[in-house]
C-alpha cells in the first residue's frame, strides 16, 4: 500500500502546485501519517485509539458506539476510568485546540497567566469574528485589518511565542478551516466555538468549549467532560430535489429542541448516510449545538475518503482505511435514544423566527407567516457562514441564480454571500460561481463570520423596524445579526435562501410555484445539482497562515496598560471559606436566555480582550421579570432602576454579593465564556436557574462560580427580585450533595429550597481556589 499512497501522494502535490504540502516527512512508514500538513511532526496515532477502545471495550463488555469509541479512546486512564453514560466525569486527552479570534484572546490571556512556555497540544488561532461585513469582501477586510491591528497583532505575536499557528485574516471561518487541514475521522479536538462540532462531518469528535478548557488542553492537563449519553439518529432513504443536509438537522431541532440534546452526542448513522457529502454531513454536526448537543457525529465512509483525498490527505484516508473497524460504530450498540428519518420523504425546512428550533415545512411558511403576522416580505437574503458555506452549497445556490438570470430575473430581496474560507472564494471565483451570484444581485463578503454573529453593518432599515430575513445560518436569536429586536430571521438551507431572495417573499415555494421571466412568461425553478467537489483542485487562493517558529522564547507579547481593547488578567479572589450569606439578586431573568442576551457580540466583539470593558454589556439582553424590560433592573440599595452593568458595579464597589436567577437551559449558544467572566469579575457568586446549557455550566465552574439548579423548579416562583438569598453549607460542599437555600423576604419571613449542582470533587476545588486558573496555579507551585 506505500508505493502507492506516495505515489498518489506526490501526483497530487505535483498537479496542484499548492504551497501547503510539506511531502518529505510525512509518509516515511505506516505510522507517521502527519495530523495536518501545517505540522509535519505531529503524527495520528490509530494504535493508542485502537488500544484504549479494546481495554474498554474488555471492560464493559459490550459493543460500542463510534461517539464512545472516539471519546474512551481519548482517555487518560481507560483501565481505571469509571464509565457510566450521563453520569461519570471523564479524563480526557483530546489531540489539538482551535481558537477563533474572539475568544482566543482571553484563552491566550488566561494561558499567559499560567507561566507556561509553550502549548503542549497542537492548536491554532483564526482570526474569523471582527471582520464587520458593510461594502464588500476586500474593503471590509482591510478595514478590519486597520481597526483590530493591535488585537491581531497580540494574538500573532503570543501565538508565536508559545507555539500556536496563526491564521490571519481573510483566511476564513475557523470550522471550514479546521474541516479542510484538520479533523479527521476518530480525532478529537477541543475549540473555543460553540461550532466546533462541524468537524464530526469528517468523524471526528469536536466540541465546543471556554477559553479556560483550551486552556488546560494546552497546558497538557487532562481535559473533564462528562461522561456523554448517546442519542442514535437512524438515516434511510436518499437525499434528492430541493431537500439538503441542512434539512436533516433543521427536522432534527423540531424534535429535539434546542434543550433535547444536553448532555448527549448526536451519532448519525444507517443507509441514508451515504447520500450525504463530507460538507453537507459537516453542515448537520455543526448545527447540532442548536440542540445544545455536546457534539455531532457521521461514521467514516466513502464521502469522507472523497473530500480527504481532494484536500490534499489522501494519506490520511488510507490509513482511516486500515483503521476503519474503529471509526464506525460496533453491531449492535445500543443508544440512549433513536430517531429515525426517512429521507427520501424529508422536504426542505425553514426553522424560526428567534429561535432555531421551530420548524416548518417550507411549503407552510407563507400561510404560518400571515398568521402570526410575521413580514412575508423578505428584505435580506443571506448565504454562506459556518454551518454552509461550502464548494456544493454555493455551486446549488449558483444552480438556483443560474436559472433565474435565464428568464431576465434578479433577486427582489438584498443578498449576500459569505464564502467560508480563501479556498473556497478563490476556487468559486475560478469556477464561475462567485460571478453568478453577483450577476443576480449578490454582494460577495470577506472569508469570515459577518452578519451570522453580528457583524453586520446593515443601513436598509432603521432599529425596532419589523422585518424578515433569511439565512443559511445557524443561530436566529432575537437581534443577534443585526441587534435589531424586531428582526423575524429565519434559518435553512443555501438554494432556499437563494430561492426566496429572487422571489422575494416567503410565501414562494419552490417546489411548486411559479415565478414570472422578463418576458412575461411563468417558470419554475428546478431542483438544483451541483458537484459537492470541485472537477479540478480547490484553488487555495493567498498564502493565509503564520507557522509558529521552532523556538519563541525570545518573542515579545505586547499588552499596554492604558489600551481599550486588551488587559491582563488580574486572579480572582479565593472562597473565604464561609456561606454566602444575604446575597441580593441583580436580575431574575424570564424566558430565554442565551449567552448573546447574557454577553452581546456584534459591536462589543472589540472588547473580547478587555474583561472590564465588555464587563459593561453584562446581562444588557435578558429580560428583568419585574418590569419586562432589558438592561432595566432595581437597585436594592437605592431602589433606583438602573442598567444591569451599572448595578452590579455598584454593587462591587459596595462589597455586596449578588446572585442571578435563570429559566430553563439558561446560557444556550455560544461557547463565550465572558459570559461566565463577567459576572465573576462584578461580583457575581451564583447563578440559580432551572436547568444550564453545558458549556456555559462548565464556563461558570471554571471561573469560580456556583451553578445551581432548583431540585425543584417550581421554587424559581419562590424567589422574587427584592429578597435577599443565602447558600449555606459550603463547608461541606460535596458531590452529589444538594445545597440549601434560605430565601428572606423584605416582610422578614424566610424559607428553604434545596439546589442542586454537578460539581465534581476537582471542580469544587476550582472554587475554592477562585478559579480553575488558580488551581491550575496552586498544582503547579506545589510540583515545582
Amino acid at each position: 500500500k506505500v508505493p502507492v499512497l506516495i505515489l498518489s501522494f506526490f501526483q497530487h502535490a505535483l498537479n496542484s502546485g499548492v504551497r501547503r504540502y510539506h511531502v518529505a516527512p510525512v509518509l516515511c512508514q505506516r505510522a507517521k501519517v502527519a495530523m495536518s500538513h501545517f505540522e509535519p511532526n505531529e503524527y495520528i496515532n490509530y494504535e493508542k485509539l485502537e488500544k484504549n477502545i479494546n481495554i474498554v471495550r474488555k471492560r464493559l463488555d459490550r459493543p460500542l458506539t463510534l461517539s464512545e469509541k472516539i471519546v474512551y479512546g481519548h482517555l487518560d486512564d481507560p483501565a481505571k476510568q469509571e464509565i457510566e453514560r450521563g453520569k461519570t466525569y471523564l479524563r480526557l486527552r483530546p489531540d489539538r485546540v482551535a481558537m477563533q479570534d474572539a475568544t482566543a484572546q482571553m484563552a491566550m490571556l488566561q494561558f499567559i497567566s499560567s507561566g507556561l512556555p509553550k502549548v503542549a497540544v497542537p492548536s491554532t488561532i483564526h482570526c474569523d469574528h471582527l471582520i464587520e461585513a458593510q461594502s464588500g469582501g476586500e474593503k471590509d477586510l482591510q478595514r478590519a485589518k486597520d481597526i483590530n491591528q493591535e488585537v491581531y497583532n497580540f494574538l500573532s505575536t503570543a501565538g508565536a511565542k508559545y507555539g500556536v499557528g496563526f491564521w490571519k485574516p481573510g483566511s476564513g471561518i475557523i470550522h471550514q478551516i479546521i474541516l479542510e487541514n484538520y479533523s479527521y475521522p476518530g480525532v478529537m479536538l477541543i475549540g473555543t466555538d460553540s461550532h466546533t462540532p462541524n468537524g464530526g462531518g469528517l468523524g471526528g469528535i469536536c466540541i465546543g468549549v471556554g477559553g479556560a478548557d483550551a486552556v488546560d488542553v494546552m497546558a497538557g492537563i487532562p481535559w473533564e467532560l462528562k461522561c456523554p449519553k448517546v442519542i442514535g439518529v437512524k438515516l434511510t432513504g436518499k437525499l434528492s430535489g430541493w431537500t439538503s443536509p441542512k434539512d436533516v438537522i433543521l427536522k432534527v431541532a423540531g424534535i429535539l429542541t434546542v434543550k433535547g440534546g444536553t448532555g448527549a452526542i448526536i451519532e448519525y448513522h444507517g443507509p441514508g448516510v451515504d447520500s450525504i457529502s463530507c460538507t453537507g454531513m459537516a453542515t448537520i454536526c455543526n448545527m447540532g449545538a442548536e440542540i445544545g448537543a455536546t457534539t455531532s457525529i457521521f461514521p467514516y465512509n466513502e464521502r469522507m475518503k472523497k473530500y480527504l483525498g481532494k484536500t490534499g490527505r489522501a494519506d490520511i484516508a488510507a490509513l482511516a482505511d486500515e483503521f476503519k473497524q474503529h471509526l464506525v460504530p460496533d453491531s449492535g450498540c445500543q443508544y440512549d435514544q433513536v430517531i429515525e428519518i426517512n429521507l427520501s420523504e424529508l422536504k426542505p425546512h425553514i426553522n424560526g423566527p428567534f429561535t432555531p428550533d421551530l420548524a416548518h415545512p417550507v411549503s407552510d411558511i407563507g400561510a404560518v407567516a400571515e398568521k402570526e403576522g410575521w413580514p412575508v416580505d423578505i428584505r435580506v437574503g443571506l448565504i454562506g457562514s459556518c454551518t454552509n458555506s461550502s464548494y456544493e452549497d454555493m455551486g446549488r445556490s449558483a444552480a438556483v441564480a443560474k436559472q433565474a438570470l435565464a428568464h431576465g430575473l434578479k433577486c427582489k430581496s438584498k443578498f449576500t454571500i459569505t464564502p467560508g474560507s480563501e479556498q473556497i472564494r478563490a476556487t468559486i471565483e475560478r469556477d464561475g460561481y462567485a460571478k453568478i451570484l453577483r450577476e443576480v444581485g449578490g454582494l460577495v463578503l470577506a472569508n469570515a463570520c459577518g452578519p451570522c454573529i453580528g457583524q453586520w453593518d446593515r443601513k436598509d432599515i432603521k432599529k425596532g423596524e419589523k422585518n424578515t430575513i433569511v439565512t443559511s445560518y445557524n443561530r436566529n436569536f432575537t437581534g443577534r445579526n443585526d441587534a435589531n429586536p424586531e428582526t423575524h430571521a429565519f434559518v435553512t438551507s443555501p438554494e432556499i435562501v437563494t430561492a426566496l431572495s429572487i422571489a422575494g417573499t416567503l410565501k414562494f415555494n419552490p417546489e411548486t410555484d411559479y415565478l414570472t421571466g422578463a418576458d412575461g412568461k411563468k417558470f419554475k425553478l428546478e431542483a438544483p445539482d451541483a458537484d459537492e467537489l470541485p472537477k479540478l483542485e480547490f484553488d487555495p487562493g493567498q498564502d493565509t497562515y503564520q507557522y509558529p517558529p521552532k523556538d519563541g522564547s525570545g518573542q515579545h507579547v505586547d499588552v499596554s496598560p492604558t489600551s481599550q481593547r486588551l488587559q491582563l488578567l488580574e486572579p480572582f479572589d479565593k472562597w473565604d471559606g464561609k456561606d454566602l450569606e444575604d446575597m441580593l439578586i441583580l436580575i431574575k431573568v424570564k424566558g430565554k436566555c442565551t449567552t448573546d442576551h447574557i454577553s452581546a457580540a456584534g459591536p462589543w466583539l472589540k472588547f473580547r480582550g478587555h474583561l472590564d470593558n465588555i464587563s459593561n454589556n453584562l446581562l444588557i439582553g435578558a429580560i428583568n421579570i419585574e418590569n419586562g424590560k432589558a438592561n432595566s433592573v432595581r437597585n436594592a440599595l437605592t431602589q433606583e432602576f438602573g442598567p444591569v452593568p451599572d448595578t452590579a458595579r455598584y454593587y462591587k464597589k459596595m462589597g455586596v454579593k449578588w446572585a442571578v436567577i435563570g429559566d430553563e437551559n439558561y446560557g444556550e449558544g455560544s461557547s463565550r465564556e465572558h459570559a461566565a467572566l463577567e459576572p465573576r469579575h462584578l461580583g457575581g457568586r451564583v447563578i440559580i436557574t432551572k436547568s444550564f446549557a453545558r458549556i456555559h455550566e462548565t464556563n461558570l465552574k471554571k471561573q469560580g462560580l456556583l451553578p445551581l439548579t432548583f431540585a425543584d423548579p417550581a421554587d424559581y416562583n419562590k424567589i422574587h427580585p427584592v429578597d435577599k438569598l443565602s447558600i449555606v453549607g459550603l463547608k461541606d460542599f460535596a458531590p452529589g450533595k444538594p445545597l440549601k437555600c434560605i430565601i428572606k423576604h423584605p416582610n422578614g419571613s424566610q424559607e428553604t429550597i434545596m439546589l442542586n449542582h454537578t460539581f465534581n470533587e476537582s471542580q469544587i476545588e476550582w472554587f475554592q481556589a477562585g478559579s480553575a486558573l488558580n488551581r491550575m496555579k496552586e498544582l503547579q507551585q506545589k510540583s515545582s
